[in-house]
């Protein structure tokens, strides 16, 4: 899983926490203004309440997101060509993504030269990316900026990412209170890439989580690359060096496949596994319960879904039902939910291959 949004932990916990009550991106938001209609998620077989599918002005929206080579990246890209689809007035104008920033920057500027009327931009290198944003801006084209942030607040016009920080919070106080009653308890964890600032902000939030359980200690992190052979080698290498411990904390889905790879070749149980991100997969084996792993932490792809509803509403100069402002906000930050197996049909719609 490539890098997203650069913020500071604190920065991102102020974000409006546009849908906290809610429990997914699916949900998160609820409309780009009122309707009469329920349209499907972003994957088109969940149910996002509110979503205003009664035809409006035309609207072209171009998606440039990076090359999905990852789990989570490919359904960034599903989710937006699906929620495009459900609108009769949206017409979506996708480059095929790129990890290559030059690349990149050359489609969104093809975009910006089609005269799209809104654009919806996941960049490979949020920083790297900026002037191409501040020239959409400037040209009058809005930019809905997806997960990873833009160096400037000008260079969009609505930001819509993940929590990391919550991501790692949320673990660690669910690893925290199964493990809250067990003497000198033991935790690992498999992290991402460390020279990422979604990583160090994964792992401070669920160092922070752990200081509220004076009983429980991390006796070892391993750094892995969100791939499937680097969760196993890694994975492989905290179960060598660690003969004893009852929870681990793996930073992304993928990865964890690889995980769960060299816990089994281990032969090893005894210990609770929590995920990251809300695969698929992931979530089938929770609700099988035969694993040791028993939930994960969302950071939901449906995003690009709700981006799409945000682009639509701006395109059309239409607000967000439920709110009274009449523009759309200026950033939303996802909630972090934890799946288990007490709520995974809740989700098992929202999960990606």
């Amino acid at each position: 899983m490539t890098e997203r949004i650069p913020q500071t932990s604190s920065t991102s916990r102020r974000n409006l926490l546009f849908g906290a009550a809610a429990v997914s991106a699916g949900a998160f938001l609820t409309a780009c203004t009122s309707n009469e209609n329920n349209a499907s998620a972003g994957t088109g077989k969940q149910q996002a309440g509110g979503v205003d599918d009664k035809p409006g002005k035309k609207v072209t929206i171009g998606f440039a997101g990076p090359q999905a080579d990852h789990g989570w990246l490919n359904a960034i890209n599903q989710n937006a060509k699906e929620r495009a689809k459900q609108y009769e007035d949206v017409t979506l104008e996708i480059t095929e993504g790129s990890n290559d920033t030059a690349q990149q920057i050359g489609q969104i500027e093809t975009l910006i030269n089609k005269k799209v009327d809104v654009l919806v931009i996941l960049p490979a290198d949020g920083k790297a990316l900026t002037q191409v944003g501040l020239k959409a801006m400037r040209a009058g084209i809005p930019v809905v900026n997806l997960d990873r942030v833009f160096a400037s607040q000008q260079a969009y016009r609505c930001w819509v990412g993940g929590d990391n920080y919550g991501m790692g919070l949320n673990a660690g106080h669910y690893i925290g209170e199964q493990l809250k009653d067990k003497k000198n308890a033991k935790v690992v964890e498999l992290a991402g890439i460390d020279n990422l600032e979604l990583t160090r902000q994964r792992t401070q939030g669920f160092d922070d989580a752990l200081k509220n359980y004076p009983n429980i200690k991390k006796v070892g992190r391993q750094a892995a690359e969100f791939t499937v052979e680097s969760g196993q080698s890694k994975m492989a290498g905290l179960l060598q060096a660690h003969p004893d411990f009852d929870a681990l904390w793996n930073h992304d889905d993928d990865q964890g496949v690889g995980a769960e790879r060299a816990i089994e070749q281990a032969g090893r149980d005894g210990f609770l596994m929590v995920g990251g991100a809300g695969s698929r997969k992931v979530m089938d084996t929770i609700k099988a319960g035969n694993s040791v792993l028993k939930a994960t932490v969302l950071y939901p792809p449906t995003m690009s879904a709700s981006a799409i509803d945000l682009a639509r509403a701006l395109g059309q100069g239409k607000g967000v039902s439920g709110m009274a402002e009449l523009e759309i906000p200026a950033s939303i930050t996802l909630y972090s939910a934890v799946v288990t197996k007490d709520n995974v049909d809740d989700y098992l719609p929202t999960g990606f291959n």
